[in-house]
């Protein structure tokens, strides 16, 4: 039977304080989030890429930390590090010359992290690979791209969900779904950028999804709605009912073809996370 797990892009967030958290001055954040949720974003762990020689992974005291403060029914989906992700090294300017990123694609990197992850291990969901838009410089095509993960997918742990969000809307195509498929990955819909509506791409290629999918909701405007919350996140700003009740019915079409569902929801999206997951949830029920 299908399964739906809603929940927010990371946690740690002192406006929740009225709507999820109590006043407690030494809150165990996470714990009293598992209270209510089943499901969390790690997205911490996906900055770590610094220079060729400083690549830092999850500290095992922190993993344990988190592996104790949530129940056994409790799932995590974690982003990938990007310095796995990366073809190079961020620029500061848009005329400096690329770095490769010695690390991308790294199964001997990416087993390190699986390693540092035990603790978690009977609590993980889906393992996200976030790309960037690859343009021609950094990826020289969407065949390329397919062929190196295809590679790549042959030679990392087996017993894990692994999906990918991509961030080429030109990649987003039959090709594409058919690389996912026959490398046993997932596709992560991401709601927001310069992306697609996650209910198009859903109504061209529904047919392809045939396994446990992830949904992220972000908004398109990350630097407008701070500028409105004030970085503030304890009421919708932005409101996306249209958008919600399409989501809703693509939700509710992924798990009548028996496919479960994480729904992973950002800040960023309409002002307040959980908020908008009382939106989806109070019309799911309906």
């Amino acid at each position: 039977m299908a399964n739906l797990r809603i929940g927010t892009c990371s946690w740690k967030y002192d406006s929740w304080r009225n709507l999820l958290y109590s006043q407690n001055e030494n809150i165990n954040y996470l714990q009293e989030y598992s209270q209510k949720y089943n499901t969390v974003e790690i997205d911490q762990w996906f900055w770590s890429l610094h220079d060729i020689d400083k690549v830092t992974l999850p500290a095992k005291h922190v993993v344990e930390e988190y592996a104790a403060s949530v129940p056994d029914d409790f799932t995590f989906s974690i982003k990938v590090p990007n310095s796995i992700t990366l073809t190079h090294f961020y620029n500061r300017t848009k005329s400096a010359p690329l770095r490769e990123n010695p690390y991308f694609l790294s199964a001997e990197l990416f087993e390190k992290f699986i390693e540092s992850l035990q603790p978690l291990k009977s609590k993980l969901g889906p393992l996200m690979f976030q790309f960037e838009y690859l343009n021609k410089q950094k990826m020289s095509s969407q065949k390329t791209f397919q062929d190196r993960f295809s590679e790549f997918a042959k030679n990392i742990p087996k017993g894990y969900t692994y999906a990918i969000e991509i961030r080429n809307p030109n990649y987003l195509n039959a090709p594409y779904f058919y690389f996912l498929n026959d490398n046993n990955l997932r596709h992560v819909f991401l709601q927001g950028y310069y992306m697609p509506a996650i209910t198009n791409v859903f109504l061209n290629f529904a047919s392809s999804i045939k396994n446990e999918t992830v949904l992220r909701l972000h908004g398109p405007d990350r630097k407008g709605i701070e500028k409105k919350t004030g970085r503030k996140w304890d009421q919708i700003v932005e409101n996306r009912d249209d958008e919600i009740l399409a989501i809703v019915r693509m939700i509710q079409q992924l798990l009548d073809k028996d496919i479960s569902v994480y729904v992973n929801v950002n800040n960023h999206y309409e002002g307040s996370a959980p908020l908008t997951i009382e939106r989806i949830q109070s019309r799911i029920s309906q």
